[in-house]
């Protein structure tokens, strides 16, 4: 049986800015920044994941400038920005084309918020070391244990971490099938994980 292949991306709404991304496979981390959307694309369609987790909004909303999926969040305490939010606009296009892309070529794609997985998982949403160590504590070998990683990178791990924990039927699923689906967590103590 093939190995469950998580990715992880942290986009960002231009290709000036870092897109961290990050490859969960047997327990081992690689992250790296990326630019391009060409980049993205090839990098992530070599590595033949499971599943591609993206932090960014992949739908517009029907109505309004929020998504069921965002005002249900809200509720559950996770705290998202809208697509339509001036600053979001860009990224939610990007988000929704890349998303298209690679569903095109036969790929599973979630949308994720790593800031609402960490806290699902009652992990340190912004302390970066201690996340870091998280990741270590929880079975995760790989690049976060050699260097600093950046704010990006550890959001693509946690986005990847998030996708290998759908992949186990542990998560839940926030919003509807019409507008958009964000995937967090189901909640529970990091401690209880094991990749």
């Amino acid at each position: 049986m093939k190995a469950k292949i998580s990715i992880g991306i942290d986009l960002s709404a231009s290709e000036q800015k870092p897109t961290g991304w990050a490859i969960i496979q047997k327990r081992k981390v690689k992250a790296t920044q990326l630019y391009t959307d060409e980049e993205i694309i090839q990098k992530t369609l070599k590595a033949d994941p499971s599943i591609v987790a993206i932090d960014a909004p992949l739908t517009f909303p029907k109505q309004g400038i929020l998504r069921e999926a965002d005002r249900q969040m809200y509720r559950l305490g996770y705290p998202v920005f809208p697509p339509l939010f001036k600053t979001m606009q860009k990224l939610t296009e990007r988000g929704a084309k890349l998303a298209e892309i690679l569903r095109l070529k036969g790929l599973e794609v979630i949308e994720v918020h790593p800031a609402s997985s960490r806290k699902a998982l009652s992990m340190p949403t912004k302390d970066w070391r201690k996340i870091q160590a998280v990741f270590r504590h929880i079975g995760l070998r790989g690049e976060h244990e050699k260097r600093a990683l950046t704010k990006h990178e550890i959001d693509a791990v946690t986005a990847a971490l998030t996708g290998l924990l759908h992949l186990e039927g542990k998560t839940r699923l926030v919003g509807d099938a019409a507008e958009g689906v964000i995937v967090i967590p189901a909640e529970m103590d990091w401690r209880k994980i094991r990749v």
